[in-house]
């Protein structure tokens, strides 16, 4: 067996794997096998027909179409990944059977793409818009909100009308030009007070309303609303609110402190807070500094990226989804009957973040190149230790998955990762 590779024009190559022929016979032989127990022919018993047998009746390419694909499948994946531009494939292959002949050898061409050249922009001491990761004590203040909010108790009301962020339960029937419309009732619905979930007006005008006795709210439906019969329009909604609740949020205090933190009092809770904000900020900071950068040398560099390469990208983008919707248990044919779209709409849908993707790898990879950039095996040991972690097993058992091939592309990855850094670091924030 041999293959042999061919440099084509626009970051194309084909190449010529030649599978010899008694390989290509034991192919045919277990088509055979696989196939003879469904073949009926008379003075047999089924199944155990001969094959130069069954070949007569039927033709000698009775099991041709099937060894081809089964050949096909078994050897291209061992031929592309031993051969001189392995690490340049870059598209699924278009195949082209060449020869197929039983007794003679079995050849056929695998056109691919491959990793076209990249012509660099700046990628050292790009400017970029200083990022803020200032604390503040409003940032403070909201996350004391959010946790009063969290221990809030709610108190059902009855002895007075309703206030700014109480939630209630009404009925509701609106009205325009004294008649009811198709979507403009509801009954027991529950609404909180200054939520905007209704349109503009129609909460503001709850407040004061009394339990169980009804009262008008006169609003007008913005000019871009949904129903294009109603848009604009005044309309009145007659409401009866059945039922008040409060939310009464606990007194920032020692005490509050010591109930939802680790710490006895509240100005140490206060400090805990500002760290873990300044923390998040710096890490989020990091992401928009590297990705304001990255973006910035890919705009400033020059890739011509062939057509199967692209489209290879999109189809593995949708094929990641779908593995993600498999993982929270859903059909990936149900979300697109759901969503009323296809995955060849998807797959042409995902066309520029494809693009940006295969960009940003690409001028990631000449960086590492320019800069000699290398994963080492420490940086390995450290990413495994990260993996093993993050999924609760041990450092021995994530080393037996990355071996081989697996290793070599988390090293690749380790070095893109590398580069990455390498130029947020050196990027000037202004």
């Amino acid at each position: 067996m041999s293959v042999t590779v061919e440099k084509l024009e626009n970051s194309m190559a084909k190449l010529t794997i030649e599978v010899d022929a008694k390989e290509f016979d034991k192919a045919i032989d277990k088509v055979y096998t696989r196939q003879k127990g469904r073949m009926n022919v008379p003075g047999f018993r089924k199944g155990k027909a001969p094959r130069k047998i069954l070949e007569k009746m039927y033709g000698t390419g009775i099991f041709l179409e099937d060894a081809v694909n089964d050949t096909i499948n078994s050897t291209y994946p061992e031929f592309a990944q031993s051969c001189e531009i392995a690490n340049e494939i870059s598209s699924n292959p278009d195949i082209e059977v060449v020869q197929v002949e039983a007794g003679k050898p079995f050849i056929y061409t695998a056109t691919v793409a491959v990793k076209p050249p990249v012509s660099l922009g700046k990628y050292k001491g790009v400017e970029i818009e200083k990022i803020n990761v200032e604390v503040t004590d409003e940032d403070v203040d909201a996350k004391l909100r959010s946790e009063q909010e969290k221990n809030a108790v709610n108190n059902d009301v009855t002895d007075r009308p309703v206030k700014d962020g109480d939630r209630v339960i009404l009925d509701f029937e609106g009205f325009v030009d004294g008649t009811a419309f198709e979507g403009g009732k509801g009954e027991n619905y529950p609404l909180t007070i200054g939520s905007h979930s209704f349109i503009p007006g129609f909460e503001e005008q709850l407040i004061g309303a009394e339990i169980d006795k009804e009262m008008e709210v006169n609003v007008t439906f913005p000019e871009d609303y949904q129903s294009a019969e109603l848009a604009g329009k005044p309309a009145v909604f007659k409401c009866t609110v059945h039922k008040i609740t409060e939310r009464i949020l606990p007194e920032l205090n020692d005490e509050f402190a010591d109930d939802v933190s680790e710490f006895s009092t509240l100005d140490e809770y206060k400090e805990d807070i500002r760290k873990k904000i300044a923390e998040e900020k710096e890490s989020k900071a990091k992401t928009e500094k590297e990705n304001k950068v990255i973006d910035a040398i890919v705009a400033d560099s020059e890739i011509e990226i062939p057509e199967p390469m692209l489209k290879t990208q999109q189809e593995q983008i949708v094929d990641e989804f779908a593995q993600r919707l498999q993982s929270q248990g859903l059909s990936f044919d149900q979300y697109t009957q759901y969503m009323g779209t296809s995955r060849e709409k998807m797959v042409e849908d995902s066309k520029d973040q494809a693009d940006k993707r295969i960009r940003t790898r690409l001028v990631l990879e000449q960086i590492v190149k320019e800069e000699n950039i290398v994963a080492t095996d420490e940086d390995f040991e450290t990413e495994l230790g990260k993996l093993a972690e993050a999924y609760g097993t041990d450092l021995e058992t994530v080393k037996r998955i990355f071996e081989g091939r697996e290793k070599d592309r988390m090293m690749e990855d380790i070095a893109v990762q590398k580069a990455l850094s390498f130029v947020a670091d050196n990027a000037v924030e202004k």
